[in-house]
């Protein structure tokens, strides 16, 4: 008896109090899909926080993809091989995944999120990490999940690190250990968004040295951040995790920046 009414108080608090899109703004109501109808899981995750038309601009990746940088291949024919960036570039980690393609909806929730400090996204946004998460890994097969470092002042100015609001509560919840602090970025570089490829890499050499070594000592690194561009930022990090020690270190990200 008491789901039939929760349904209808919802219903009700839906209609006279319609949510709203935490992306455009405009108002929207979810109704579950019938018999007939199938969501993507992106759909059915960001349900509760998108309108349908933001939800339909998240471009989720799938194979066929590049097995180490999870760089998602033009044709939608083929398997999963190694791209011609990995084959050129020595990477320290080993696999790379991400949620989205970086455009559209998703881009512009980063944006939100990050520049336009709306750290209530981190629920949409970190759900959906965390469905990537579990695609790609068991959480047995991780010892320790660390965030990029921000600049002690890039985070004084933004008040957070994104990539750490990400996951840090649902890895909480399912008892997957994380530290923020085995990293440090105390080289304050110039911002990788208006950089070409071998700028960024130039740019971000000697940016971060790890604090902790007896923390990471072979385990198993997860290394998370919101954006993978050219990789050129989470290529270092794995540098410094590696020669100090860590087994392995596989990159999580949220959207993943693929050329046109």
């Amino acid at each position: 008896m008491l789901k039939p009414l929760q349904r209808l108080g919802r219903a009700f608090l839906n209609t006279v109090f319609p949510p709203t899109c935490f992306l455009c703004g405009t108002s929207h109501r979810f109704d579950p899909p019938n018999a007939d109808q199938t969501l993507r899981a992106v759909e059915q995750l960001t349900a509760p926080y998108f309108c349908a038309s933001c939800r339909e601009e998240i471009h989720t990746i799938d194979s066929p993809l590049c097995i180490q940088c999870g760089l998602p291949f033009i044709s939608r024919e083929g398997e999963d091989h190694v791209c011609g960036d990995c084959i050129e570039t020595k990477r320290y980690f080993r696999t790379a995944r991400a949620s989205g393609v970086y455009d559209g909806a998703l881009m512009e929730g980063i944006h939100v999120f990050k520049y336009g400090k709306k750290t209530r996204l981190a629920r949409p946004l970190g759900t959906l990490l965390k469905e990537t998460f579990f695609r790609f890994w068991d959480k047995q097969s991780i010892d320790l999940m660390v965030p990029v470092p921000l600049h002690i002042h890039r985070l004084r100015e933004r008040g957070f690190n994104q990539a750490l609001l990400l996951f840090a509560k649902w890895a909480e919840s399912e008892n997957i250990s994380c530290d923020p602090l085995v990293l440090k970025r105390p080289q304050k570089t110039a911002p990788q968004t208006n950089l070409g490829r071998k700028e960024r890499k130039k740019n971000i050499r000697g940016a971060f040295e790890l604090l902790s070594p007896e923390t990471i000592k072979g385990k198993r690194i997860l290394l998370v951040d919101d954006v993978y561009t050219t990789g050129s930022t989470v290529n270092e990090c794995a540098r410094v995790l590696m020669k100090g020690g860590a087994a392995v270190v596989d990159v999580l990200t949220l959207a993943r920046a693929v050329e046109k």
